[in-house]
């Protein structure tokens, strides 16, 4: 129900729901429907209800798991937690309720600090109000080109402890970003099949922002055949700046 994570920022990660569709270009090399697909083959249990083959695919259909929701009650030490690596959490097909329990997990466990990160910000502003927002609770949006910068404009009313922005993959310069209310910045390039490369300008637009804001700043990786095929320093040095935890 939860693994340890090779994700740099994070330490575990924990999918209550699994499954997705792909709604813009970030979403074109998907890692977590290729993933799906194979865990599918697999024989994994919670990969076997497939998506529109158009926009999802194989073990990628949305699918929430209500057994999944006890895991963090077993975990003792504190932990960074990602929510649905290999999902979205406010897709339109997981109910208000088991958004709700997952929230109600969260709120329960503040021992942890529990990230979220959606591409569907517009659905978690109607959902906002009928939701207890826990103080361990951060929520993310993607940013991965300019077109969807309106994300973050939506993020900025959402009642989070941390708002912060995933510009991974980033696929495209951003130009001037509107940081008031943003608690953190994470950037990376794209990886695996057909990853289309990061501009070093791109990266660095965004890190002297971030400087300028006193915004934390994050560098995953530049991406290429593999997350690690080309390293992760920034200008001579790594960048794994991070808002508190919760337990801290």
């Amino acid at each position: 129900m939860a693994s340890g994570s090779k994700i740099e920022w994070t330490e575990v990660t924990w999918n209550p729901v699994t499954g997705c569709d792909r709604i813009s270009a970030g979403c074109d090399n998907c890692y977590a429907l290729t993933l799906s697909k194979r865990l599918k083959a697999m024989g994994a249990a919670k990969y076997q209800n497939d998506g529109n083959p158009v926009t999802s695919g194989p073990g990628f259909g949305v699918t929430t798991h209500p057994r999944a929701l006890r895991q963090p009650y077993t975990w003792r030490a504190p932990r960074t937690v990602f929510v649905n690596s290999m999902s979205d959490l406010f897709h339109a097909r997981v109910p208000i309720d088991f958004i709700a329990d997952v929230f109600k997990v969260i709120a329960d466990t503040p021992q942890h600090t529990y990230q979220v990160l959606t591409k569907r910000p517009s659905r978690v502003l109607k959902l906002a109000d009928q939701l207890d927002w826990p103080a361990n609770l951060w929520l993310g949006v993607s940013v991965e080109e300019a077109k969807v910068r309106d994300r973050i404009a939506a993020l900025r009313k959402v009642p989070a402890a941390v708002r912060f922005l995933s510009c991974e993959p980033l696929i495209g310069p951003l130009g001037h970003l509107e940081l008031d209310g943003i608690g953190w910045v994470i950037v990376g390039g794209e990886s695996g099949h057909g990853a289309r490369p990061v501009q070093a300008n791109w990266v660095t637009e965004i890190r002297d922002q971030c400087v300028d804001a006193n915004v934390p700043f994050f560098f995953k990786q530049w991406g290429g055949r593999t997350p690690k095929a080309n390293g992760r320093e920034l200008d001579g040095r790594l960048w794994d700046e991070m808002p508190a935890l919760a337990a801290s």
